[in-house]
């Protein structure tokens, strides 16, 4: 059993070997620059030593409010968006059986709101939310970003109306600043439990506090071997690791000579249907984290083998900018294998006997090779199974390299002032108190283009 293995074999037609080693130095002062704090963003950098750090006493408490919920509830809404909801979703989806929504099960259901501001999405969740027992997990530092703030409310009053408020309190966890913000100031006056959210932790690097654990631990999943796993990747990719045995600081430094060569779109790949999420979550991770200055490259990700059938042709063939970083996990949790038919009329008997892992493993190789002889370099990332304590390992090594990644490209890896620009535009179209100014101009611009 391996933590991780990463295979960078096939970029060598596009990048030699010798210029990603040729960045030990700079790499390994970019990954000491994140554990000394000396680096740009370093006001936001409490997720590097995270895993290590993180205690009996708050574990504890996450598994007590799971504990209530399991006994109290049959649905969890989780409310938040970006890294607030991402991370718990990626781990739920990757740990979820395929089909659990049509399944029954002891824990809760967990569902998301706050990330989208669809009225039929919170009309239809409050339509089902009236026949269940349900709590909402509250995800935001401020208290005050619309989407979640919107959510929200309505939850907040749905709960109310249906149970009480002296009840809905019990029911309601907001996981928030620990001193200041209207979530805060609410959370203090309803009287409702709180998690507090590290002032030096950005969203998109949130997974391995209450931000995800609480969720995850509400779903009934154990947390404790998800940061177990963290905490082992943590060691494997310290600063005192060498350079040529450190995965994170080999994944970034080939990442950036790749981009440097004009691969500047990277697609995560994986043959697992239950890692879509891990690929959202990745996408926010690096796109949010590099995407400034007109730098950065640009995330995406596909499902094989279903998206060969619809995004192959183009990865096969089109424009020659891009790359694949491909999860690939070892073990399956089930075994299946292809039986024989006497008329063979699909002409498949010679698949007879094998397990469909052989196969999916089988069209992942032979994709890779096909897809580096088209001229899109593979990076492989390789797991030994998708179990909570594998996907700690993997969501910390896609951390703690995006860290060096974005010290590599020269930009702030750990600010966002670009998601700005739609709020101030919005919140003038809404007329809010304040943005008067922005209101008239922005409306005069709207009139302009019709």
């Amino acid at each position: 059993m391996s933590l991780l293995n990463l295979d960078l074999s096939k970029i060598g037609q596009t990048v030699p070997m010798q210029r990603v080693l040729s960045h030990s130095a700079s790499a390994t002062n970019h990954l000491k620059a994140l554990y000394e704090g000396t680096g740009k963003g370093n006001d936001f950098l409490g997720w590097v030593k995270l895993p290590a750090s993180i205690d009996e006493d708050i574990l504890s408490r996450i598994e007590a409010v799971a504990e209530f919920y399991r006994k109290n509830t049959e649905i969890v809404v989780v409310v938040g968006i970006g890294g607030s909801y991402l991370g718990a979703k990626c781990v739920l989806e990757a740990l979820s059986d395929n089909f659990w929504q049509m399944k029954d099960q002891s824990a809760p259901k967990i569902l998301f709101a706050g990330q989208n501001l669809s009225e039929d999405y919170l009309a239809e969740l409050t339509e089902l939310l009236d026949h269940k027992k349900y709590g909402v997990v509250v995800i935001s530092k401020s208290g005050t970003t619309t989407e979640p703030a919107v959510a929200f409310r309505i939850l907040k009053n749905h709960l109310e109306q249906k149970i009480g408020k002296a009840s809905a309190r019990q029911h309601i966890v907001a996981i928030t600043d620990e001193q200041r913000g209207a979530l805060r100031t609410m959370a203090t006056q309803e009287g409702y439990q709180t998690f507090v959210i590290p002032d030096n932790v950005g969203g998109r690097y949130s997974v391995l506090t209450p931000v995800g654990l609480v969720p995850i631990a509400a779903a009934g999943f154990g947390i404790r071997a998800l940061v177990q796993g963290a905490r082992e990747m943590q060691q494997a990719t310290g600063p005192d690791v060498p350079f040529e045995k450190n995965p994170a600081a080999l994944y970034a430094a080939a990442r950036y000579e790749l981009y440097s060569a004009g691969k500047t779109t990277e697609i995560l790949v994986s043959y697992q249907p239950k890692l879509l999420y891990v690929s959202e979550w990745w996408k926010q991770l690096y796109g949010e984290s590099e995407g400034k200055e007109h730098k950065g490259i640009f995330p995406a990700s596909v499902t094989f083998t279903a998206d060969l059938h619809s995004m192959g042709q183009y990865i096969q063939e089109g424009l020659r900018n891009i790359f694949e970083t491909v999860i690939s996990v070892r073990d399956s949790k089930h075994q299946v294998s292809i039986p024989s038919d006497p008329d063979n009329l699909d002409t498949l008997n010679f698949l007879s006997g094998k397990r469909l892992t052989e196969v999916n493993r089988m069209a992942e190789l032979g994709t890779m090779l096909a897809h580096v002889d088209g001229g899109v370099p593979n990076i492989r990332i390789e797991i030994d199974a998708l179990d909570a304590r594998n996907l700690g390992r993997l969501l910390y090594f896609f951390e703690i390299a995006c860290g060096i990644s974005g010290y590599l490209l020269g930009v702030n890896p750990f600010d966002q002032p670009g998601v700005e620009a739609y709020k101030k535009n919005m919140f003038a179209l809404l007329d809010k108190p304040g943005f008067e100014e922005e209101s008239r101009k922005v409306k005069a611009r709207l009139l302009d283009s019709e």
